[in-house]
Order: structure tokens, then C-alpha cells, then sequence
């Protein structure tokens, strides 16, 4: 996710646009209580939304880039919600991760912007942090069965690659097979706008 950085605090228009929608579906799918991971926080300003309209729930952000961790800790300065933790660096390629469990994870436009590796070590990393039944939810564009979902996102596809060989809009087939060898089942995949889509996961027996 691409933000600018103002005086610490950074904002990203997207995070504005679908904060709701992701809202709605993690209303319905995370547990009413416990500690929810999320994964590439960004600018904060996903955190500080959830943090607010999710209170039963602590919200712990995290990043790799020391950017968005100043961000986010501007944010959570300002806001001061009593279940918003103090971001922590995490990169999922290197264990031990910070936290050792919790009820959730959150990861919202991170798949495509990284390495598959990257994807990999995300899913191996929840499998060991999350109990039996618990939720993962993921967001961004993705292909199915090998096709975008929209001109706009094959464009967007090609945007990338161009940046980065490594990344690139992924196919849900290839996360299925990656659920499969690490215990999650697809349980639900959910429209968003401007073509992208919520996949909520859950972590198998």
C-alpha cells in the first residue's frame, strides 16, 4: 500500500475507501472477544477504525518499516483507544514472531505486495500462532483460476511485476494448495469494491 507521510502521520485514500466494507465482514466472522493480530498495518488507519468500532476486541498493529510504525504510533497517540496496542515490528519471514498466540489475524494488501515466500511464511506463521477454529482474514485483489477479476486488475498486475518481478496479483487456487499444506480451509470469499476481495480462513483441526 502506497501512503504519504505527513508530520509522521500517514495516510492512505484506499484505507479511507474500504475500511467499511472490511468492517462489515470482520463484524460477522471475528470472535466476539480476544486479541486480533494484524499483519502490515500500514499507515494505522486500519487499526485505529477496527480499534474503535470492534471494542471488545485488542487490536495489535504491526510492520516491517520503520515509517509506518512512527505512523502508527501518531495514530494511536491521537486516538488513545484503551483496546489499540503499541505497534510492533514483525516481518513474517523470521521467527519467533512478537506474540506467541491470538484469537485472529488480519491481512489486508500485503499478499500481493511481497514475495510468494513472503505469503508462505504468513500462513506458516498463523498456523502456529492461531488455535484450532480460529479465524485469518485477508484482503486484496486476486485471480481466479488463473484470470483477473477485471481489466483494472491486470493492469494493476503488470504495475506491479514492473516494480518488483517477485510480486504480482495472486490466484486463489495457488492459496487453497497453500491453506491445505499449512491447516487452513476457505471458508468464505467475499466481493469488494473497486475489485478486490475478502478471503476469511480458518485455521483446521
Amino acid at each position: 500500500m502506497s501512503y504519504a507521510i505527513t508530520m509522521a502521520k500517514g495516510f492512505a485514500p484506499a484505507a479511507e475507501r474500504n475500511r467499511q466494507p472490511i468492517l462489515d465482514v470482520l463484524r460477522r466472522v471475528l470472535p466476539p472477544a480476544g486479541l486480533v493480530l494484524e499483519i502490515a498495518s500500514g499507515t494505522g488507519q486500519h487499526a485505529i477504525f477496527f480499534a474503535e468500532h470492534l471494542p471488545k476486541l485488542q487490536w495489535q498493529p504491526t510492520d516491517t518499516s520503520s515509517e509506518a510504525l512512527q505512523s502508527m504510533g501518531t495514530w494511536v497517540d491521537e486516538t488513545k483507544h484503551e483496546n489499540l496496542l503499541t505497534p510492533l515490528e514483525l516481518d513474517v519471514r523470521y521467527s519467533p514472531w512478537p506474540l506467541v498466540n491470538a484469537d485472529a489475524l488480519v491481512c489486508i494488501n500485503m499478499i500481493h505486495i511481497s514475495s510468494w515466500e513472503t505469503t508462505e511464511a504468513l500462513f506458516h506463521g498463523a498456523s502456529e500462532l492461531l488455535a484450532n477454529g480460529s479465524p485469518m482474514i485477508t484482503y486484496g485483489p486476486y485471480r481466479l483460476q488463473g484470470e483477473h477479476t477485471a481489466p483494472s486488475n491486470a493492469a494493476f498486475d503488470q504495475s506491479l511485476r514492473s516494480r518488483n518481478a517477485r510480486w504480482g496479483v495472486r490466484d486463489i487456487d495457488e492459496l487453497l494448495e497453500l491453506g491445505w499444506r499449512t491447516g487452513f480451509t476457505l471458508e468464505e470469499r467475499v466481493g469488494m469494491p473497486a475489485n478486490n476481495m475478502t478471503l476469511v480462513w480458518t485455521r483446521d483441526a
